[in-house]
């Protein structure tokens, strides 16, 4: 059914939702986009799906975007990298909204927007070999897209830490930041994430829904102007003579003109 990503579910209930790219670090394209925002729907609609475990396939939690899209973006038009930059809004968006436990296994690296796939799980448990990083900077764009989610997750004192310098950081400063709810070694990895699943096993699943959006609606302001604003930042980026240099380098394989 899907091209991009795997679902499978135990007698529980449980659904493993996993990315399934592993050739290619599970990076985000826009048929991954939209397998997972029709993902989201088939599995918060469906009442025998009590918990959803999202994780990645191979070495990779999620190295961020897809290598050929951002190719393909530096030669749109301003419109079209704005459509292209909400296929990403509108997946996080739903998996955020998701009305059943997330509970991410980071099993491997989460770079860019998988920073941001991590921040909109309930709960994300790594392997403490792990690196993250928001690494948009070195391009010459920006986190914006994912940016109200990690912004919601780790607070914006926190955020600034890492936000704007594209530096990796570990498994172990990813739960100083609230990224990681624990940090495990790979062999205690499905157990760690079990501990958190079979609670919810004995939970009104209605109530559980129900108190996940009211923790949503009362925490930080994630609507569709903040959605817009995002959207608009980053295609203003891509506009900006410091993106064509950074994009380009990128593909070059050389170093962009502002580093020392």
């Amino acid at each position: 059914m899907y091209e991009t990503i795997t679902i499978d579910t135990d007698a529980r209930g449980v659904a493993t939702l996993t990315l399934n790219r592993p050739d290619k670090h599970n990076a985000m394209s826009p048929q991954m986009m939209a397998d997972l925002t029709a993902a989201a729907a088939q599995l918060g609609g469906d009442d025998a799906v009590r918990v959803v475990v999202l994780t990645g396939a191979g070495k990779s939690f999620c190295a961020g975007a897809d290598l050929g899209w951002m190719r393909a973006q530096a030669d749109m038009d301003s419109a079209t990298r704005a459509a292209e930059a909400g296929k990403l809004a509108t997946m996080l968006g739903v998996l955020n909204a998701l009305p059943k436990p997330l509970i991410g296994r980071l099993q491997g690296n989460a770079l860019g927007g998988g920073v941001g796939m991590a921040a909109v799980c309930d709960v994300a448990i790594g392997v403490d070999t792990l690196k993250m990083g928001f690494t948009e900077t070195r391009l010459g764009i920006i986190p914006a897209t994912i940016g109200p989610y990690v912004l919601a997750r780790m607070g914006e004192g926190r955020a600034r830490r890492v936000f704007m310098s594209a530096r990796l950081f570990g498994a172990a400063e990813a739960v100083d930041l609230d990224l990681l709810a624990r940090a495990v070694p790979a062999a205690e990895l499905d157990a760690a994430v079990e501990r958190e699943v079979v609670p919810y096993l004995s939970c009104a699943p209605g109530a559980v829904a129900a108190a996940k959006k009211l923790a949503r609606d009362l925490g930080p302001r994630i609507n569709d102007e903040v959605v817009a604003h995002t959207i608009a930042a980053l295609s203003a980026r891509w506009e900006t003579e410091e993106a064509a240099e950074g994009i380009g380098a990128f593909f070059d394989k050389r170093a962009a003109n502002w580093v020392r």
